[in-house]
């Protein structure tokens, strides 16, 4: 496909049809796209004679959606490609942690193969942005980064890519200190860590230490947190106030962060309040059971909420599938969005806040010098694709075609 070309008759929309001061549809229309590189230049309706020397590929009216994130995944290490597993019972993290010692020199040698499939599933799905937690401890080394760095390199010009160093086994506990700061310096984007308080047992030197990483590397910081109770109040509170005092405003992300799940709904609201203020992200993979977060209340405080798949089929999880689109589904069945405008608006939490209407129904994507990542959906509007979790023909990344035809 051509860098600079017309993607005919695809299905937009324009605005949110009332009745009785309430949305009730979706208005859409079939228009023209002008691609110029990796930038959408230009956007007119399906009746506008093109006269142009470019050329012009059929869109067949499917529904064009922006591309989607996965937020948070592991491509280093997983069952994926092989034969069926399923997790085995263990009592703690700790047991898990030793289970996993003994499997990762096993699944080392596919680990590259691995990612590169799931990355391949992904896209097809509709992801063009993945940040992936890659183990960095001394059983791995720095083999796993490097396993993870190739896969990313294999699809290059396809996807963007951030990995984060991830001390699994505890940046403290396991002695990762060193490693970690060897993998920002060969390309890891942020600081991971895991349970400062359960898993390292020192929530202040757990999280200075990430901090100083942070720091000495310009590089962010996305930490697993699954304590609860003081101990998860704790690590939340500390973390944004090292936020603020070393400046990394907008660079913090809490995968899990499941304090949130039990907690009182003042103290919740207030800390919620606090994170926002300091620009730090949740991750989520919109739990069920004693783990159901208040996600809408997160969002409703000014929270950056992203949905993820975490595991995919691995020996801590199997249920993962690597599909935002039936995240996001899932998300609008727990938290009862099923009218129109919610179902349309929740589709934000997986494409970085991207949704083709804003909250007043203003029609806001796709706009001339928007990037050219986008889904071609089989629905007729951004609501039905998430109800429905629609097929996905076609993937662009800045204007390629990445994954599927028309």
């Amino acid at each position: 496909m051509n860098t600079s070309y017309w993607l005919t008759n695809v299905r937009l929309e324009q605005g949110y049809i009332m009745e009785d001061r309430q949305v009730v549809g979706t208005k859409t229309e079939i228009c023209h796209v002008r691609i110029e590189d990796s930038v959408i230049a230009e956007v007119v309706e399906a009746g506008t004679e093109i006269v142009s020397p470019l050329p012009k590929y059929d869109g067949k009216q499917l529904l064009m959606l922006p591309s989607f994130e996965e937020a948070h995944i592991h491509l280093d290490k997983t069952y994926y490609g092989g034969p069926w597993q399923a997790v085995r019972k263990v009592t703690s993290i700790f047991e898990r942690i030793e289970e996993e010692k003994r499997l990762l020199p096993k699944l080392l040698p596919t680990a590259r193969q691995q990612a590169e499939r799931i990355l391949e599933l992904i896209q097809g799905y509709g992801s063009t942005y993945v940040r992936s937690h890659c183990n960095i401890e001394p059983v791995s080394g720095l083999h796993r980064l490097e396993a993870t760095k190739q896969a990313l390199d294999t699809f290059s010009g396809k996807i963007t890519s951030e990995i984060v160093a991830f001390p699994q086994h505890g940046l403290l506990r396991s002695d990762s200190v060193q490693l970690v700061k060897q993998s920002i310096a060969e390309g890891a984007t942020h600081v991971g860590g895991v349970d400062p308080y359960t898993v390292d047992g020192d929530i202040e030197k757990s999280l200075q230490t990430m901090v100083e990483i942070a720091v000495a590397g310009k590089a962010g910081i996305d930490i697993h947190l699954h304590d609860r109770d003081e101990a998860g109040k704790q690590t939340l509170t500390r973390l944004a106030d090292l936020t603020e005092e070393a400046g990394l405003q907008g660079k913090v992300t809490v995968s899990h962060a499941f304090w949130f799940a039990s907690a009182e709904a003042q103290e919740a609201e207030e800390l919620a309040a606090r994170m926002a203020s300091l620009g730090m992200s949740i991750t989520s993979t919109v739990p069920i059971g004693r783990s159901t977060m208040p996600l809408p209340m997160l969002h409703k405080m000014g929270v950056n909420v992203k949905l993820s798949t975490d595991s995919l089929t691995d020996h801590w999880s199997p249920f993962g599938n690597g599909d935002q689109l039936e995240k996001v589904g899932r998300y609008a069945e727990l938290y009862g969005c099923n009218d129109e405008f919610s179902l349309s608006q929740s589709l934000g939490f997986i494409t970085g806040g991207i949704t083709p209407l804003s909250s007043k129904g203003e029609q806001v994507w796709p706009k001339a010098g928007d990037t050219a990542s986008f889904v071609l959906v089989h629905a007729r509007c951004a609501a039905e694709a998430v109800a429905r979790r629609s097929e996905r023909a076609a993937v662009w990344y800045k204007g390629c075609l990445v994954s599927g035809s028309i």
